[in-house]
């Protein structure tokens, strides 16, 4: 090597050292230089035009996720513990299941002899009191059981037309999950999402042992919905935590496989209950295992971003430990700058400054708005039935074939997920139109009963049919649900994404309510309840099938009545938001 002027020359043959690093370094500016001029200009990036699944989802990049990166061993473990809050909602939601299993009349319960008059006999039903003298009928009001388990049918006399109180019990959980999920949102408005996850549990652990011991139906349906306010408050704080430290498609599989834990509750229910002779037993059995999720909470994370936006000076502090926590599991401390702390503090000023969420009103505005909302609202809200009630449902296949009826319905649910993620990672251009068009198909697949309803043949071999024909929509419903709620904020502007998730969520929990009701109808037919959630199954793939992709993050539709000055003020890198994380990106 030769000097000259001080300058040292490299031949064209040797690497000096550290220049990969060197190299690397330019790379990396050279990339993050692009993406911020494409920022400002709305260019997109090489990495949006290729149609990547995560390119409508990722946030604008900022110095938390640089330093943590978009998922490692950190965020793993954090979604794992968060993953098993699913797990005692699934079991609140599907212990009606086995806490109120089907009684046999003559053989299990009967009417109460003692309070027969002359004259008076009881119906072969068991169900209404004969005067065949004056032709009168008057309904059984005491009964007498012989049955091995202590049932919630027993404890408050469910049997005959008292059976729809069972579906009363369940409407009145599903109304807690209503409410839970808005009362998580607006509790993060004020409380950090890792708080509001710890009060719901503790206060899940109160109601669910009341919920045990209520004696009083009433009572009993009250602590019931509280139970389920809880286990809401858990699920949609838990979801928020992991999705503020994960971003890109590992979030959208996070939230896309946030259900296989609910799943899995679902399948180890029946081996739960089998333990107990009591359904006071089985709440109890439900409810204690939410002790392990708060020993788990000193490796649960603070939302850092949450912290940062809506916390105080001193939180800044904190936000620095838990970023340099994450870099340490992740093995990313190289990636901390020297003026780290100052980067923070600006970073939030940025979000403090990003501009308000859209008003709802304002969701209808911009190209195809009008079509995603009403596509969205309605194919979730024939979902989330069909989620809950198709599980519900087996009850119409009979008492003895529970276990292994719950056991298939959990596996489908699970198999669903994973299709949803193939789907998005796969076919994420016409993701909508794949699991619409599965959908479709499932649906008119279940709708085959009919064909053996009232056909005599082997019970054990009706059964199987039954749960055939069941499962596929089952898993058609868990497929389309699940990337609704992970990937349906893409469709929208980063300041409607928020209010637009609440919305369709909310919407469809309100109809969530009628999901125990359909179950009535296999009084009439076993086939008529499950041909009426197949048929929303087919709905709802219809309307599933009307959503669109975008086609890259800059080319999501704007507001076309804003005026020039606006729209330049949303342009800014300015005042462009960095918090998009969708906290009210809920599943029940």
């Amino acid at each position: 090597m030769s000097q000259s002027n001080g300058t040292r020359r490299v031949s064209p043959n040797q690497t000096p050292k550290m220049g990969q690093h060197n190299m690397a370094y330019v790379r990396e500016t050279n990339e993050a230089n692009h993406k911020e001029v494409a920022n400002q200009f709305h260019i997109p990036t090489a990495t949006e035009t290729t149609q990547s699944p995560s390119s409508s989802a990722t946030p604008p990049s900022d110095i938390i996720g640089q330093i943590i990166g978009d998922f490692g061993v950190w965020q793993l473990r954090t979604v794992l513990i968060i993953f098993l809050c699913k797990i005692p909602a699934s079991w609140f939601m599907a212990c009606i299941i086995f806490t109120a299993p089907e009684l046999y009349p003559q053989t299990e319960f009967e009417c109460d002899p003692t309070a027969l008059t002359a004259n008076q006999t009881i119906t072969p039903n068991q169900c209404y009191i004969e005067d065949p003298q004056t032709s009168n009928r008057q309904e059984c009001t005491q009964f007498l059981y012989n049955f091995d388990f202590q049932s919630l049918i027993m404890e408050f006399d469910l049997v005959c037309l008292r059976d729809i109180f069972v579906a009363w019990t369940q409407y009145w959980h599903l109304f807690g999950v209503l409410v839970g999920g808005v009362v998580a949102t607006k509790m993060m408005l004020f409380v950090s999402p890792r708080n509001v996850y710890f009060i719901g549990q503790m206060a899940q652990i109160v109601c669910g042992v009341v919920t045990g011991y209520a004696r009083d139906f009433s009572l009993h349906c009250a602590f019931r919905c509280l139970s389920a306010v809880c286990c809401a408050i858990m699920f949609t704080s838990g979801q928020a935590i992991f999705a503020d430290i994960t971003s890109g498609i590992y979030r959208i599989g996070a939230i896309i496989l946030y259900d296989t834990f609910w799943s899995l509750g679902v399948i180890f229910l029946p081996s739960l209950s089998a333990f107990f002779n009591s359904w006071t037993h089985i709440y109890l059995g439900i409810t204690f295992p939410t002790l392990f999720l708060t020993l788990l909470l000193q490796w649960t994370p603070e939302s850092p971003r949450w912290l940062l936006k809506n916390g105080c000076d001193k939180d800044v502090d904190r936000v620095e430990a838990i970023v340099r926590e994450g870099a340490s599991i992740n093995d990313r401390l190289c990636k901390i700058p020297p003026d780290f702390h100052q980067q923070l503090r600006n970073l939030r000023e940025k979000m403090r400054s990003a501009p308000a969420p859209a008003k709802w009103l304002e969701l209808w505005k911009g190209p195809r708005a009008k079509v995603h909302m009403i596509a969205a609202h309605l194919a979730l809200s024939a979902f989330i039935i069909n989620f809950m009630g198709m599980l519900l449902n087996i009850r119409s296949f009979g008492r003895d074939y529970l276990v292994p009826n719950t056991v298939a319905m959990g596996f489908s649910e699970i198999f669903g997920c994973f299709l949803a993620l193939h789907f998005t990672l796969k076919h994420n251009k016409w993701k909508w139109q794949w699991a619409g068009g599965f959908n479709i198909v499932a649906g008119l697949i279940g709708c085959l009963g009919w064909l053996f309803s009232r056909t005599e043949m082997n019970p054990e071999l009706k059964v199987t049919l039954w749960m055939i024909i069941a499962t596929i929509p089952k898993m058609g419903v868990s497929c389309a649900q699940s990337m609704i709620l992970a990937c349906m904020a893409e469709v929208m502007p980063a300041n409607k994404k928020v209010p637009y998730v609440f919305s369709v969520v909310t919407w469809a929990r309100v109809w969530l309510l009628s999901a125990p009701f359909i179950n009535v109808l296999k009084k009439i037919d076993v086939a008529l309840s499950l041909s009426s959630y197949c048929a929303l199954s087919i709905f709802g793939g219809i309307c599933t099938c009307l959503m669109l992709t975008p086609r890259s993050t800059n080319a999501t539709p704007q507001n076309q009545d804003q005026d020039p000055a606006a729209a330049k003020k949303d342009i800014s890198p300015l005042t462009k938001p960095v918090f998009t994380v969708d906290i009210s990106n809920t599943q029940l």
